[in-house]
């Protein structure tokens, strides 16, 4: 009977073991958590409040729930201290876990500004259903709250927030919201529509510091600007979860490198979601990851199979301003068109043969993504 171990109990982690067990009705199937094993919608998080979804409700089942579904068992709160790809053993707080074979499902981490520690010591941020807890429980009775980062999870949690009545200010370095993903057009139709709804932009700044203040802080910009809030959130951005893989000597790149059948650089160890570049691609969104845990499962069961991506449009959850952007791959040249009227922005994105590779849609012009989407190639294939 072989050992399967998968680290990570996230929709990437859980998603694999689901498939597995379709396969395989014997196997040992072990995932190890470093929170609760709670199951959960990671992006729910930042539409919770406008969805009126109690914290207590956000987590459709327990780690013991999950682990009866998979026929398997789930480690919670137990953390991965070394890797030993020799001996295909886990070192966890736990005690040892060796494995036949294993799945890195480890996701991403926030990337933490570079300020002071007494600075980040009033910064919260929201990662997992435990870091949403601790932010909800702190902002009980606040009134208001800034947000470090104006990119997708910054521009969500500001809608989701105003939504709530909470006073929401944003401070970012670059001059429009969600600049790394929306062409200029669409980002002001967000920044408007957000403005609209109450949010206050504090855009290209920077925060020096944080203070105490009474019960809250107050912020100092880079731009010599200061203002007071009662709690602060940070959502500058993800970056993967490589320092495991990287000490037990895999190949890492951004992220954890596999190719297209998600073997990392030791066959007997798999990599998916957030901690993994595919062929040089990092995709950080839920879409690639159901994909990528049946190939996974099939070449853990002894199939060959390798990931197929078709285009993957994000939906952007700010209703004050309905979006959806499907990225062009990076190595793609070109250049956006946009037209934009009453109804709404759309910029479509085409290479230099004229074959549209991405598109930006803001309002009504999102009625649109599932035609565009079916227009275009695969990004991986």
């Amino acid at each position: 009977m072989q050992s399967i171990v998968i680290v990570g109990s996230g929709l990437a982690g859980y998603s694999v073991a689901r498939e597995v067990r379709k396969r395989d009705k014997t196997a040992r199937l072990v995932v190890v958590s470093a929170d609760d094993g709670h199951f959960y919608s990671k992006p729910a998080l930042s539409e919770a409040f406008r969805l009126g979804a109690p914290v207590a409700e956000l987590s459709s089942r327990s780690a013991e729930a999950m682990a009866a579904q998979i026929k398997g068992e789930v480690w919670s709160d137990t953390r991965v201290t070394q890797l030993d790809l020799a001996d295909h053993v886990l070192e966890t707080s736990r005690g040892r876990l060796g494995y036949d074979r294993l799945v890195l499902a480890l996701g991403a981490e926030p990337v933490r500004l570079p300020l002071d520690a007494a600075s980040l010591a009033r910064v919260l941020s929201v990662n997992d259903l435990c870091d949403y807890r601790r932010f909800r429980a702190a902002a009980r009775g606040r009134k208001v709250v800034a947000i470090l980062g104006a990119g997708l999870i910054g521009c969500e949690f500001a809608n989701d927030l105003v939504h709530a009545g909470f006073a929401v200010k944003v401070i970012d370095i670059a001059g429009l919201p969600l600049n790394r993903l929306l062409p200029a057009a669409n980002a002001r139709c967000m920044h408007d529509a957000l403005q609209r709804a109450g949010v206050d932009w504090h855009l290209g700044t920077g925060v020096e510091r944080i203070e105490a203040k009474g019960e809250g802080v107050r912020i100092l910009c880079t731009n010599g600007d200061a203002f007071d809030a009662d709690l602060v959130l940070s959502a500058i951005g993800l970056r993967p979860r490589t320092a495991l893989a990287r000490a037990a000597g895999l190949a890492v790149a951004h992220g954890i490198s596999v190719d297209a059948g998600l073997r990392t650089s030791d066959p007997q160890v798999y990599a998916l979601g957030d901690c993994a570049q595919v062929d040089g691609l990092w995709l950080p969104y839920i879409a690639p990851i159901g994909a990528a845990a049946k190939v996974v499962a099939a070449n853990l069961a002894g199939e060959a199979a390798t990931v197929r991506y078709a285009p993957m449009p994000v939906v952007v959850k700010t209703p004050a301003c309905p979006s959806v952007v499907c990225p062009p791959p990076i190595d793609v040249s070109g250049e956006w068109h946009t037209e934009s009227d009453a109804s709404g922005v759309q910029s479509l994105f085409r290479d230099e043969a004229g074959q549209l590779r991405g598109f930006a849609l803001n309002g009504a012009r999102t009625e649109c993504a599932g035609a565009l989407a079916q227009a275009m190639p695969m990004w991986l294939a």
